[in-house]
C-alpha cells in the first residue's frame, strides 16, 4: 500500500517538477535586435534548445547590448519557455580581472572602463579619448596633467602661474 502511495504521488509531481525545473535557464546569446523600445535575444539553452524573442530585462539607469556569445540567465514563468526574460548576462571574455572585493566596474569589449576601486579611488580607461559634454566641470581638488594641455580660449587664473623656469605672472610685458 505505501508503495503504492509512493508511486502515485510521484505520477501526480511530476508535470510539476518538470514545470519548475524549467522555470530558470541559463543559455548563449545568438542574435539581438531592439524592437519597439525591447531588447530581443534569441539564445540557445539546454542542449538543442534555442529560443528567439526573449526580452532582455535590465537595470534602471544601466543599459547594455551583450555580444554574440555571451552568457546569460533567464526565467520563464510557469515554466513556459515561450517566454522568457533574460534578468542577467555576463561575459568572461572582456570583464575586468584582479577586482577586489567591493569593487565595482563599467567596461566594454574594447577594453574601455570606470573601474571604482578600494581606498576611494576612480579609475578611467578609454584607448581613444575621453570627453565630457558639460556647460561646467569642477574639480575641487588638484589636478595632474602628464601631457599637452590645449586650449582654445581664455585661462583665467586666481592664483599664482608658475611656469617650467620658475616664472611668475608677476611680469610686465612691453
Amino acid at each position: 500500500m505505501n508503495l503504492e502511495f509512493n508511486r502515485q504521488i510521484k505520477k501526480l509531481m511530476a508535470p510539476i517538477w518538470r514545470r519548475a525545473l524549467l522555470t530558470v535557464s541559463r543559455g548563449v546569446i545568438k542574435l539581438l535586435a531592439e524592437e519597439n523600445g525591447k531588447i530581443l535575444v534569441q539564445a540557445s539553452l539546454m542542449k538543442g534548445e534555442v529560443r528567439d524573442s526573449l526580452e532582455l530585462f535590465q537595470h534602471y539607469g544601466f543599459a547594455s547590448m551583450p555580444l554574440d556569445g555571451a552568457e546569460m540567465a533567464g526565467v520563464f514563468v510557469g515554466g513556459n519557455r515561450h517566454h522568457g526574460l533574460i534578468i542577467a548576462t555576463e561575459d568572461k571574455r572582456y570583464r575586468l580581472q584582479g577586482m577586489e572585493k567591493g569593487e565595482v566596474a563599467l567596461y566594454s569589449d574594447e577594453g574601455d572602463y570606470i573601474h571604482f576601486k578600494r581606498n576611494n579611488e576612480i579609475h578611467i580607461g578609454a584607448s581613444t579619448k575621453l570627453r565630457i559634454d558639460s556647460p561646467l566641470v569642477e574639480f575641487t581638488g588638484d589636478v595632474d596633467i602628464t601631457g599637452s594641455v590645449q586650449v582654445d580660449t581664455n585661462i583665467n587664473a586666481d592664483g599664482t602661474i608658475i611656469d617650467g623656469a620658475g616664472n611668475t605672472n608677476n611680469h610686465s610685458h612691453p
